[in-house]
């Protein structure tokens, strides 16, 4: 039984997007043509691997299995063309990586900035998630590197410290809750909030919090970053929960009171994940390293 690489490459696409059009634009092929290199696997293979029903495609047990191998198979394609970059020019490496709130807003953009400065052949695709969401997509073959936080069941993964991540309330001066140096969340949900968008890391997390609770927080107002957020709060428009690290440096320039939070949930460290270390590509490797040395100095 062969496997061609292309076809690999496309059920994962097809897979990851439950739809064949979009796995198929990913890997710029025309729809007729991941249809039939789809059908032709199958008859390979001897069985059915995508379930298609009018709300897209779904992955058979047996697609699950072809999935898990092709992914492995991939990154090591992948770790192939990592390291022969090493002794050839021209080859582009490429790396996923998936990170909670407070590691995309405060602690990466430095980092990748040193990288990719020193490593201008390879591209890096970051996006925002929930911590469990994080570790589950290093678990299964989604991304390279994840960074998470919180107590995580990280099964299978090499994980190694990062940062502290501490959440904190920020309040306007004028605040019934400004003056005060700690707060329990629970005591917070009873005035109105400033927001991240629905599809942030930090909004997901402080609505399950309360749902935890069994109480409702009420958005006052969502914007789409932490300046806009400080400055609506400055306002007293409504409260926040912001990184500390965050929150601390918006005070300097905006009329903000920093509450701690009681909650153990408050203060978290991150790691940083990954499911075989010496099988990432050696590019992908590198900045591994360049993490863990800079949760090593910490804050600047």
């Amino acid at each position: 039984m062969r496997f061609d690489l292309v076809d690999l490459n496309l059920f994962t696409h097809i897979a990851e997007a439950s739809s064949v059009t979009r796995g198929a634009e990913r890997c710029h092929l025309s729809l007729p043509a991941a249809s039939t290199r789809i059908k032709n696997l199958e008859e390979q293979i001897g069985v059915k691997l995508l379930s298609r029903s009018s709300q897209g495609v779904k992955v058979t047990p047996a697609g699950e299995t072809l999935l898990a191998h092709a992914r492995r198979v991939l990154r090591q394609i992948e770790q192939l063309s990592g390291d022969l970059q090493e002794f050839a020019s021209g080859i582009k490496g490429h790396i996923r990586v998936f990170a909670n709130t407070t590691a995309m807003s405060e602690f990466l953009p430095g980092v990748l900035r040193t990288y990719l400065v020193n490593h201008p052949n390879v591209t890096v695709d970051i996006r925002e998630r929930l911590s469990p969401d994080v570790v589950r997509a290093v678990q299964e073959g989604m991304v390279d590197i994840g960074i998470a936080a919180g107590v995580m069941h990280t099964e299978g993964l090499e994980v190694m410290p990062y940062r502290v991540d501490r959440l904190v309330l920020a309040t306007a001066l004028s605040h019934p809750l400004a003056q005060k140096k700690r707060v329990r969340y629970a005591d917070t949900l009873e005035y109105d909030f400033v927001g991240l968008p629905e599809e942030s890391a930090i909004h997901n997390f402080l609505k399950r919090a309360a749902a935890d609770l069994q109480r409702t927080l009420h958005w006052r107002i969502q914007v789409s970053n932490f300046e806009t957020a400080g400055r609506m709060i400055e306002a007293n428009v409504g409260i926040g929960v912001l990184p500390e690290s965050t929150a601390r440096r918006h005070a300097q320039t905006m009329a903000l009171s920093i509450v701690q939070l009681q909650d153990d949930w408050a203060e978290r460290n991150l790691q940083i994940c990954v499911a075989d270390l010496a099988a990432l590509p050696a590019f992908a490797r590198k900045l591994v390293d360049l993490l863990v040395e800079d949760g090593m100095r910490g804050p600047a």
